[in-house]
């Protein structure tokens, strides 16, 4: 089988919020090179003997991405384009890869373009250039698993399914001290190590009362969605946009032994969709009494706007969001501050990234 692969020439500054609108359109894993040196808390966990000499950081990323071609079998005319494989196909990796014809790459580029010459105006993207390569090698699509290993933020220690416990942390785990949370993010964006996750997961930990009503607007993996019900939370009721990311997020709730009566996932867009949005209401129709949205700038102040969330969540609620780079913050916050239907209460950050959380009044 074959694979294109797309590097971005880019900056170290602007890594995370390409990856992130890279992930908000589809691109299910992206490989980042850059030439800043590992710290001891990237390399806690790695078993590296010797660390690698690097070049001198002059501030380039180069952040790679791999689409797996329409081939004959998959060809537009028998299937749609962006069918998974056949389960009955013999993989050497995971994860059910979506399948690109020629047309959905055109239009994934021509938006990609777009963005990058948006986030000019708030971000040093660098060149911008997006260079074109194939490849057929599919093993890159585990490779990912020796890197993601339990890590332990605030309250919550996240591991993957193939990890076990770390035996310091078994004595909490047990106690309720600390809360579990098993994630494979698989196609999805959450893995609990990115900045904008942790500054959710802490505001849920504040937050979360004894059986609340949770709106997870852009679930990704699922990871906030459970660790609210980690937090005590008695439903959550989760959207996301691509449908490629419901396999991993049913199977992540499924780690973490929670059904379908506790969370709820639908495939849509809560901004716009009146399908979306009735489906959404009816899973609470005296208002959620918190509603999370770890997705980007643009896109949490058109849900701060007036009839969006806050015609979804009840008086006195509490909104969390992040996904938020520093540079934005001014106008995600004048977005809730021109509605007068938030409070602001909190304003946080982790590394570039903030995270504001609004009260419902």
């Amino acid at each position: 089988m074959k694979w294109k692969k797309y590097t971005i020439h880019t900056t170290t500054e602007a890594e995370d919020i390409v990856s992130l609108m890279l992930n908000e359109n589809g691109v299910e894993g992206v490989q980042i090179e850059d030439n800043v040196p590992l710290s001891d808390a990237d390399t806690k966990g790695m078993f590296i003997d010797i660390l690698p000499e690097l070049p001198a950081d002059d501030g380039s990323s180069r952040l790679s991405f791999f689409l797996r071609l329409e081939d004959d079998e998959h060809k537009a005319d028998s299937a749609p384009a962006n069918d998974t494989a056949d389960a009955s196909e013999d993989r050497s990796y995971s994860i059910d890869d979506k399948i690109w014809s020629e047309a959905d790459i055109n239009k994934l580029l021509e938006t990609v373009r777009n963005e990058l010459d948006e986030m000019r105006s708030y971000v040093d993207i660098g060149e911008g250039r997006i260079e074109e390569g194939v490849t057929e090698d599919t093993d890159w699509r585990d490779n990912w698993k020796q890197f993601f290993k339990p890590i332990l933020i605030d309250k919550f220690l996240i591991k993957p399914s193939w990890e076990e416990i770390p035996d310091e942390h078994k004595a909490e785990i047990e106690s309720g001290e600390l809360k579990l949370i098993e994630i494979d993010p698989g196609t999805a964006f959450g893995t609990g190590s990115h900045e904008t996750t942790q500054l959710c997961l802490a505001a849920l930990d504040n937050y979360i009362q004894p059986g609340d009503k949770v709106l997870d607007i852009g679930t990704g993996s699922g990871i906030l969605g459970i660790a609210a019900l980690k937090c005590g939370a008695d439903k959550v009721m989760a959207t996301e946009l691509d449908e490629m990311c419901e396999s991993s997020i049913l199977d992540n709730i499924s780690y973490n032994d929670m059904g379908e009566d506790s969370f709820k996932l639908v495939i849509g867009n809560v901004i716009g969709d009146e399908e979306i949005i009735s489906a959404v209401k009816a899973e609470a129709p005296q208002g959620y009494d918190v509603v999370i949205a770890n997705i980007l700038a643009p896109v949490i102040a058109m849900l701060a706007g007036e009839g969006n969330v806050d015609a979804l969540i009840r008086k006195d609620g509490i909104f969390i969001t992040s996904g938020i780079i520093d540079t934005r913050m001014e106008e995600v916050k004048a977005a809730f501050e021109a509605n007068p239907n938030w409070k602001i209460e909190e304003i946080n950050t982790r590394g570039e990234w903030v995270g504001i959380i609004a009260r419902r009044i």
